[in-house]
């Protein structure tokens, strides 16, 4: 023991010598050092960084991206610092869609404006302003490097306090760049400055994706987002899964698309060809009225479109069966036996056994089932799942943000006392670690993290063609699997939904995690298994939405887990009560916004419009924090005294 822990001590000088070393190549003079430090030192005065968190996006493009550029609250709180006394309401609505969304806002506004250069001219201003005080808090090369490199003379019109003899220096910048034709270009630098200066950094706390039109749009917007970070959602895990090719992830998330009359999503945002599909669809289910596979909600298609999308969603439901069957025989720990249900369907009697109970079918129609071998795929059928798991594979856009996911991406992520994660850490009835057995081998809390996160990670990267499989098996688990960290269920009964209108057959019991996070002595537990003092630390996660409209409180065990999925989908939020939350840290303390629906984008865009939250306090700090206070501030302090090293 002795001998190992010497060891241990000899690796960690080891690699502090080579970082010392390093550094010493960085900072070669003693005023290279000193210099560097001081600059540390003083950012540790700074206020502490402002955070965002949402989570449950589900596809809802325009009012995740008004409160995401809105920074929830925060635009319109520094319109109303810097113009609350000298400008009307209307001149402050105006003002607040132009940071929000300088593009569109320029182009409606100069369509009804006279002297389109001076009004350029007056609206740079006023940003510029607005984003000098948003600056305040950074330093110079913090706000240099959220600027374009084609347009750094913003600079100029940000850093450095307001004093009269500058003044007319940054006039003659602005009426330069307007008489040149830079005007709308300056306007969209200043409001993507403030929205990003307003938030330091972003957190997601799971799916982007779901029911939702436009997934794809916020990936698009995340993607210039200079700080984010995302705890993959079970909806992400599933179009993770179909982007590296799995046939049971790319079934359902066909089969999800088609459900809500989504399909567009798939055709036209990531160039994924359907016609295969559908014409399968078409002629397989010719004279099928496809009645149990009725759409959800009302997507606006034709009604021949929507008999074809009926169709297109009910031989995905089979082929998904089929594929599930096989990807659970492959897999025996998965324990999912129970949900290979075709082999339990009594065709004279029109019944299925479920759970060792007979209930009545729906829907008899199953023509491309062999009933004598139900779960192999016909020829169409095994043509059909391979060409779209081609297509998946093979779009540009999709791999382009499932590439974003990876890279910004992970299971959980601890940071400044806040274990963020999307749906639960599997318990037991009685509070501890649920063990869940995967491969052979048993895990439990942060280790079944970590050993999801690591496989994960495999079906992308590993060269192993074993361990790639392993990979693209658990992101199909991930999604429906009784001991997965994001389904949180005991089974996923998709046949059931379908098929059984008894709802009884459809019940799918939640893990003992989500009605055990008011219990402290089980969050203790949680956070002690991550490595984190439970005296200050908080679980922040969504997946569930919040019924506030029934009285439920998103703050649990005393303010120590935080649950924020509160409805940005607009299916959600007769459940909710409410159009989602947004949670921000900042260095004044800790509130929960929950938001009012966004009447349209347009509205927003044309100022007349915005979303309105009801704050809640959580925490109101008597000082403000600083960085110091954060765990960049222990960072920093780290790099100091290595940098002291060398003086």
């Amino acid at each position: 023991m002795q001998l190992t822990r010497g060891m241990g001590a000899r690796r960690r000088l080891w690699k502090q010598a080579a970082y010392t070393e390093a550094l010493s190549e960085l900072y070669p003079t003693r005023a290279d050092v000193a210099a560097e430090i001081a600059e540390l030192e003083g950012r540790l005065t700074l206020p502490r960084s402002t955070e965002l968190f949402a989570s449950d996006i589900h596809g809802e493009y325009n009012a995740f991206s008004h409160v995401l550029r809105g920074g929830s609250g925060a635009v319109r709180a520094l319109v109303e610092d810097v113009f609350g006394s000298t400008l009307n309401d209307d001149e402050k609505a105006a003002l607040l869609a132009l940071a929000c969304y300088p593009a569109e806002h320029c182009a409606y506004a100069l369509e009804h404006v006279e002297d389109t250069d001076a009004w350029l001219a007056e609206a740079a201003a006023r940003l510029a302003k607005i984003a000098r005080r948003a600056a305040g808090s950074r330093t110079i090369d913090e706000v240099r490097a959220l600027l374009p490199d084609d347009l750094a003379i913003a600079e100029e019109l940000v850093a450095g306090r307001s004093t009269p003899a500058r003044q007319p220096y940054r006039e003659a910048i602005i009426e330069s760049l307007v008489a040149s034709g830079e005007g709308p270009t300056l306007l969209e630098t200043l409001g993507t400055l403030i929205q990003h200066l307003v938030v330091d950094q972003l957190h997601l706390i799971g799916d982007v994706y779901d029911r939702g039109p436009a997934p794809q749009l916020i990936m698009d917007e995340l993607l210039s987002c200079p700080n984010v970070d995302v705890q993959w959602g079970n909806h992400d895990i599933l179009w993770m899964g179909a982007a590296a090719g799995s046939p049971g992830s790319v079934a359902n998330v066909v089969r999800i698309c088609a459900r809500y009359g989504n399909l567009s999503i798939l055709e036209d945002a990531y160039g994924i060809n359907l016609r295969p599909l559908a014409t399968f669809a078409a002629d397989a289910y010719a004279n099928d009225p496809c009645t149990a596979f009725a759409l959800k909600g009302n997507p606006g298609l034709s009604e021949a479109e929507t008999r074809l999308t009926e169709k297109i969603q009910k031989a995905m439901a089979v082929i998904q069966f089929k594929v599930e069957a096989a990807l659970i025989a492959e897999n025996p720990s998965f324990g999912l036996d129970d949900r290979n249900l075709l082999h339990l369907i009594d065709r004279e009697r029109g019944t299925v056994i479920v759970d060792g109970v007979e209930y009545e079918l729906l829907d008899t129609t199953f023509p491309t089932v062999d009933w004598d071998d139900p779960y192999r795929l016909t020829e169409d059928e095994a043509a059909v799942i391979e060409q779209l798991c081609a297509a998946f594979t093979g779009s540009e856009r999709l791999q382009r943000h499932m590439r974003f996911f990876l890279d910004r991406g992970s299971l959980y992520k601890i940071e400044n006392g806040n274990l963020m994660l999307h749906a639960c850490v599997p318990l037991a009835a009685d509070g501890s670690l649920l063990e869940v057995t995967l491969f052979g081998e048993t895990y439990r809390g942060r280790a079944l993290y970590d050993m999801v996160d690591a496989s994960v990670r495999a079906a992308f990267s590993a060269t192993d063609e074993a361990e790639r499989k392993r990979g693209l098996d658990m992101l199909w688990y991930l999604w429906l699997g009784p001991g997965s960290p994001l389904f949180a269920k005991s089974k996923m009964a998709t046949f059931e939904l379908y098929l059984i209108a008894d709802k009884a057959a459809r019940k799918e019991v939640k893990n003992p995690f989500s009605s055990l996070l008011d219990d402290e002595a089980v969050v203790d537990g949680i956070f002690r298994d991550f490595g984190m003092d439970p005296a200050t630390s908080r679980i922040i996660c969504g997946h569930v939405p919040v019924k506030v409209k029934d009285g439920e409180d998103p703050v649990k065990a005393n303010g120590r887990v935080l649950c924020i999925d509160g409805g940005f989908s607009a299916a959600y939020q007769k459940t909710t009560g409410l159009a989602g939350f947004t949670l921000v840290s900042n260095a004044e303390g800790l509130f929960l916004d929950a938001n009012e629906p966004l009447a349209s984008r347009a509205a927003a865009v044309e100022g007349t419009a915005d979303i309105r939250a009801e704050r809640r306090v959580l925490a109101a700090y008597d000082t403000p924090r600083t960085v110091a206070d954060t765990d960049e501030g222990a960072r920093i302090r780290e790099r100091i005294a290595l940098l002291r090293t060398l003086l």
